[in-house]
């Protein structure tokens, strides 16, 4: 893993990213890039037009009065950006990590993770943005827009960071929980971790053998591995599980072939990442 990106901004999640991005880049010895993204102008709430309402020898004066306005807005918006930055390059430089790179950079935030993208390894974000509706019964459509659309790993922050000391591969058997199982034994990020497999759902030979083999695979690149089946939807069973386990981190593949299938596309992982209160790191 060369390089990480990690999207802040002034939501109650944007130290939590930070936290997750220091903690993958200490454990990888990958630089951390640290983005925020400004909206363009145009995506920007328009000032209400009052000018009808006035004499037609003050419209001029109000048209300009309103440009100065929204000028002086960029400029604060610039302003608070950088400090945004600052912030989150000294608490990363306070984990030891020196390798950090700060962006700046103006478009919306999907578009300007698609242009970097290719340049980067993990994609690191909050449940919720600073725009966010604050109920924890909605994500960021940030989140939801970037989740659809990047093909990079996502570590989806949740709202306080913890020590990772053990974690949790949600299994389904389906292509891309197998991308995320050859992605954990390749990579330094978890080695070392105590790891939880789960499946839910009835399973019979086939997913049993498949169970048993992804077990021996883990174990083979020095996981210790603990594996159970539970029954029941997975949107309850996983928090229910990861809650009773002290779980700290939990990992999924982006992509399901049963229940799972919905992730992110649908409702059942909404529902995940809602009710998981731990990072969630999801493969494609």
């Amino acid at each position: 893993m060369r390089n990480i990106l990690a999207c802040v901004d002034s939501s109650d999640y944007a130290d939590s990213v930070i936290a997750c991005a220091a903690w993958a880049g200490e454990r990888t010895g990958a630089a951390v890039k640290l983005l925020h993204a400004l909206l363009p102008a145009s995506h920007r709430e328009a000032s209400p037009d009052m000018s009808g309402a006035i004499g037609l020898g003050a419209k001029s004066g109000l048209l300009k009065h309103l440009a100065e306005l929204d000028e002086s807005h960029g400029r604060l918006e610039q302003r608070k950006g950088k400090l945004i930055l600052k912030h989150a390059e000294e608490m990363i430089r306070e984990t030891g990590i020196e390798n950090i790179e700060v962006l700046h950079r103006r478009g919306s935030l999907l578009d300007v993770i698609t242009e970097l993208q290719d340049q980067m390894d993990l994609i690191v974000m909050g449940k919720r943005g600073e725009n966010a509706n604050v109920d924890t019964a909605h994500l960021g459509s940030n989140l939801d827009r970037v989740a659809r659309s990047v093909r990079k790993p996502l570590l989806v922050s949740a709202r306080a960071f913890r020590p990772v000391r053990r974690f949790l591969l949600a299994f389904d058997g389906g292509p891309s929980a197998r991308k995320a199982l050859e992605q954990m034994t390749r990579q330094s990020l978890l080695k070392g971790l105590d790891c939880h497999v789960l499946r839910v759902g009835r399973v019979n030979a086939e997913a049993h053998k498949s169970l048993i083999e992804t077990a021996r695979s883990l174990e083979k690149a020095g996981f210790s591995v603990h594996t159970a089946v539970k029954m029941g939807k997975p949107e309850e069973a996983m928090p229910t599980y990861v809650e009773s386990n002290e779980i700290d981190l939990m990992v999924m593949g982006a992509h399901g072939h049963s229940r799972m299938r919905s992730l992110i596309i649908g409702d059942t992982t909404t529902a995940m990442i809602r009710s998981v209160r731990v990072p969630i790191l999801m493969f494609r």
